[in-house]
């Protein structure tokens, strides 16, 4: 490693960060922009200062640990608000509209249609064609009430 160091030189470190910034575009979440800053930092150190492998290393693995903790920290007192929460929870965003079950309610299970989809859902015992109401969902299945 001490060759690769030697031969590179101060580049190193900018070569990292260079690395480090296309793994956060590659892979999802918020990890790789503050190790690409660690090194970042360290190789602006460098510029300036002749600072030792031994301490490099160090500074990189201290400056990281602090970002990485940081970000945690600040993300978990801030988080990042969507346009959009309920893009992954599709059933959700149908929790208090109003279909028409496809297929009657009978032992509590039946079946609805919303758009193309046929959904499993869960209430009263209710005719095919009756007007329900999605209440809520568990494991998939949505939870129905009976409109009057």
């Amino acid at each position: 490693m001490d060759t690769l160091f030697s031969e590179l030189g101060n580049w190193t470190w900018w070569i990292a960060a260079a690395v480090f910034g296309i793994l956060e575009l590659i892979v999802p979440g918020i990890f790789f922009i503050w190790l690409a800053a660690a090194a970042a930092v360290v190789g602006g150190l460098l510029l300036v200062f002749d600072i030792p492998l031994t301490v490099q290393m160090g500074l990189f693995a201290i400056l990281s640990v602090i970002a990485v903790w940081g970000s945690r920290r600040y993300i978990g007192k801030h988080p990042i608000e969507s346009d959009r929460p309920l893009l992954n929870q599709r059933a959700q965003t149908y929790v208090g509209q109003i279909y028409a079950l496809e297929r009657a309610i009978e032992n509590g299970r039946g079946k609805l249609r919303i758009g193309d989809t046929l959904w499993l859902a869960s209430g009263p015992d209710l005719p095919a064609g009756s007007s329900v109401r999605v209440t809520g969902e568990k494991d998939g299945v949505l939870i129905v009430e009976a409109v009057s």
